[in-house]
C-alpha cells in the first residue's frame, strides 16, 4: 500500500504518528505494532517522513479559508487534539458548497413496481438538487462491486456461497426508498436471523464481526440493508412517506423519541427523509424533529442534509485519548456537575435514553450497532459538563514585542501560534479590533459519560474528566476499570472543549470561576432571553450533526462572534445547533438553573422544533 493508505490504516487503529524536528515520531498502545509493521515503518521512515512533512504544508494553505482571525485549520487543530501529529487530521470544512464538492452519492435502483408518486417526484428533485451544489452522484454500477463469499451452516457443516453486490469505499452516501417486507421476505429474514445466530456462537465463538461483514452475511434475506464495504463513512438515506404524528409539534418530545428510534431501526438507515406535497422532514440520531415547507428545498438540501451527509454521527475511538484517572470526590466541579443534573430533573429537558438490547431485538443488528457505536451499550439524549478555570502557567497575555521572540510550531502558521521556551502556546488573536496575544491553557471538563442518567448522576461510576492540552486526555474515576466498564465519553465532547476553550480566550470573565454547560434536544424562544447581557447564536449555521470537531467549530465562533458583537460581559449564552439542539451556558451554575426552570414554566423553552421557527426569523447572528 502507498504511504498514505499506511498512515490512514495505523491511525484508524490508533497508532499516532508525527514530525518533531525532522525526525519521525511513533506513539502506539503497547502490543498493537507487529513486528513486521515495525520493519515497514524503519524501512519507509524517509518517504514517510517526506509525506508527513507536505501535509503539514498543505494543512498550512488548505483552501486558504480563514474565519476572522484564525484559520479554520488552526482552531480546528486545537480543540481536536491535533497538535502533536499531523495523521489523521483533516481540517475542518463549514461551508455547504464546500463539503459537497467532496461527496459522492448514489441512487439505489427502484423496486419492480414502485409507485409512490410524491417520493418518485422528490427523489427525482433531490438528485437535481444534490448535483446543483457540486455533488458527484455515481451510476450504480459505479458506487458498487460484486463480492462472494461463502457461509458454513453450523452442526450440519453445509457449505453456501453467496455473491452479493456491495457499496465501494469512498461513497458517500446511497439514497433508497422504504420498502416493508413481504410475508416470504418475513421468512427469508427468520431464517437468515437464525443462522447468524448458530454462525456467532457455534463458528465465530462470539468474536466480534465488522458491520461490513454481518451486511454481507445477512443482505441477501434484507431488502432494506445494503451491504457496505465501509460502513462508518457510508451513510444510508431512505426516503419515506412524511411521519404526521412524529412533525406535529403539539405532541410532547418524549413521546416522539420511540417513534424516531424505531423508525431508523426499521429502515436501518442513519438519514430518514420524511415526504409529502406539502413538506420535508429530516431524521437521525439526532432526532430532531425538523421540518422544512416543499418550497425550501433547495434550504433543505444545502444547509441540512449535505452537513450530515458530510460528517457522520460517529463517537470518537478510546484510542485518541491518553488514559489517566482522577478522585470525583475531591472535585468540587465533579460534586456541582452532579448537583446540576438534580436540579435539572425536573425541567423534563434531560429525558432517558434507551439501551440499544431493549429497542434492538434482532442480534444481527444489535452487533452491527455495537460495532459502529464502539462498544457503546446505551443511547441518551443531551448532557451536563462543567468546565474548571482555565489553567495558566506563566503570563495569560503578552505584547506584541514579546510575541515576536516566540517560537514557531511545526504544522501552525507562525502568524497565528507560536510557543516560548517552556513550550506554552501563545496565540495571536482579535478582540474588539485589537489584535492581542493570549496563552492557550489547559483545559479540563468534567462531564456526565455517555448513556449515563443525566438527572441522576453517580459521582463515582458517570463522571468523566475531559483534558484539552496539545492532545485529548480522559480521566476515568478513581478505580474504574475502562474494559469492564461502559465507560465511554460523550459524543458532543469536540463541543464543550471547544466552548470551554474559546469562552478562556475571548470570555475571561465567563469562565474564570468555572462555566455550567447543558445541552438538550430543543430550542429557547426569542421571548426567553434577558435584555442584558444573555445572547444567541448559531441559529443558521449549517446542520452538522453531534460528535464532529465542525460542530466543535461553530461553538468555537459562536463564542468569538458574541464577544466581536456584544462585549465579553456575558451571563449567558445560547449556542444553537440546527437539527440537534441547544447548548446553554453560564458563568453561575444556580443562575443557568434558574433562568432555565423558569424558561420551561413560562413554555419558553421546550424539547423538539417547535421554537426553532421563530429563532431563525429573529435571529441574525451566527
Amino acid at each position: 500500500m502507498n504511504v498514505s493508505e499506511l498512515l490512514e490504516d495505523l491511525t484508524q487503529k490508533g497508532v499516532q504518528l508525527w514530525t518533531d524536528n525532522g525526525k519521525l515520531k511513533v506513539n502506539s498502545p503497547k502490543g498493537l505494532l507487529s513486528a513486521e509493521q515495525r520493519t515497514e515503518l524503519a524501512q519507509r521512515k524517509t518517504e514517510i517522513l517526506a509525506f508527513l512533512q507536505r501535509s503539514n504544508e498543505t494543512t498550512n494553505d488548505n483552501s486558504g479559508t480563514k474565519t476572522q482571525d484564525l484559520s479554520l485549520q488552526t482552531i480546528g487543530r486545537l480543540i481536536g487534539g491535533f497538535c502533536r501529529k499531523v495523521a489523521g487530521f483533516t481540517p475542518p470544512i463549514i461551508d455547504p458548497k464546500a463539503m459537497a464538492k467532496k461527496l459522492k452519492v448514489a441512487f439505489r435502483p427502484l423496486p419492480d413496481g414502485y409507485n409512490e408518486e410524491t417520493i418518485l417526484k422528490f427523489r427525482e428533485e433531490l438528485e437535481d438538487k444534490l448535483r446543483g451544489n457540486g455533488v458527484q452522484i455515481l451510476t450504480w454500477e459505479e458506487a458498487t462491486k460484486q463480492v462472494d463469499y461463502e457461509i458454513t451452516i453450523p452442526l450440519i457443516n453445509w457449505k453456501k456461497n453467496i455473491t452479493t453486490n456491495v457499496i465501494k469505499t469512498g461513497v458517500s452516501a446511497v439514497v433508497d426508498v422504504d420498502k416493508h417486507p413481504s410475508l416470504i421476505g418475513k421468512m427469508k429474514i427468520f431464517v437468515v436471523e437464525l443462522l447468524y445466530k448458530f454462525y456467532s456462537r457455534f463458528i465465530l465463538k462470539d468474536r466480534q464481526l465488522s458491520a461490513s461483514k454481518i451486511m454481507q452475511f445477512i443482505s441477501w434475506a434484507e431488502e432494506n440493508i445494503l451491504p457496505l464495504e465501509d460502513p462508518t463513512n457510508t451513510q444510508v438515506i431512505m426516503l419515506t412517506k412524511l411521519n404526521k404524528e412524529f412533525v406535529d409539534p403539539s405532541i410532547p418530545y418524549q413521546k416522539k423519541i420511540p417513534i424516531g428510534v424505531n423508525t431508523l431501526i426499521r429502515t436501518f438507515s442513519e438519514i430518514v427523509i420524511g415526504v409529502s406535497n406539502e413538506k420535508i422532514s429530516i431524521l437521525n440520531m439526532n432526532l430532531s424533529d425538523s421540518v422544512f415547507s416543499a418550497e425550501s428545498v433547495d434550504q433543505f438540501v444545502c444547509n441540512s442534509l449535505i452537513p450530515k451527509i458530510y460528517v457522520p454521527i460517529l463517537p470518537l475511538s478510546l484510542s485518541r485519548f491518553e488514559i489517566g484517572e482522577y478522585d470525583p470526590k475531591e472535585s468540587i466541579y465533579a460534586k456541582q456537575l452532579v448537583r446540576l443534573g438534580k436540579e435539572l430533573a425536573s425541567t423534563g429537558l434531560l429525558p432517558s435514553g434507551f439501551k440499544i438490547d431493549d429497542v434492538i431485538k434482532r442480534k444481527s443488528h444489535r452487533d452491527i450497532v455495537d460495532w459502529m457505536a464502539n462498544g457503546r451499550t446505551g443511547v441518551s439524549y443531551g448532557f451536563v459538563a462543567y468546565a474548571e478555570p482555565p489553567q495558566y502557567i506563566g503570563a495569560v497575555e503578552i505584547s506584541e514585542q514579546e510575541w515576536e521572540n516566540l517560537s514557531s510550531i511545526e504544522g501552525f502558521s507562525c502568524d497565528e501560534l507560536r510557543q516560548n521556551e517552556i513550550g506554552r502556546r501563545y496565540i495571536k488573536t482579535r478582540i474588539g479590533g485589537k489584535e492581542v496575544f493570549k496563552q492557550l491553557p489547559d483545559i479540563w471538563v468534567i462531564s456526565s459519560r455517555s448513556g449515563a442518567n443525566k438527572t441522576n448522576l453517580n459521582l463515582e461510576t458517570d463522571v468523566l474528566r475531559l483534558g484539552l492540552q496539545d492532545r485529548l486526555l480522559l480521566q476515568l474515576p478513581k478505580g474504574m476499570d475502562l474494559v469492564v466498564g461502559d465507560i465511554k465519553p460523550s459524543y458532543d465532547l469536540y463541543v464543550m472543549v471547544a466552548i470551554a476553550l474559546a469562552a478562556a480566550l475571548y470570555a475571561p470573565e465567563l469562565i474564570k470561576n468555572g462555566t455550567p454547560m447543558v445541552h438538550f434536544h430543543g430550542y429557547p424562544s426569542t421571548q426567553w432571553f434577558e435584555p442584558d447581557n444573555e445572547y444567541c447564536t448559531g441559529v443558521h449555521n449549517p446542520s452538522v450533526p453531534c460528535g464532529t470537531y465542525e460542530s466543535g467549530v461553530f461553538n468555537f465562533l459562536g463564542i468569538h462572534d458574541l464577544v466581536n458583537k456584544y462585549g465579553s460581559d456575558i451571563a449567558l449564552a445560547s449556542l444553537i445547533e440546527p437539527d440537534h439542539g441547544t447548548n446553554i451556558i453560564a458563568s453561575d451554575w444556580e443562575y443557568l438553573i434558574a433562568r432555565i426552570k423558569t424558561g420551561v414554566e413560562k413554555g419558553q423553552i421546550d424539547l423538539g422544533g417547535k421554537h426553532f421557527p421563530s429563532l431563525k426569523e429573529t435571529i441574525t447572528t451566527r
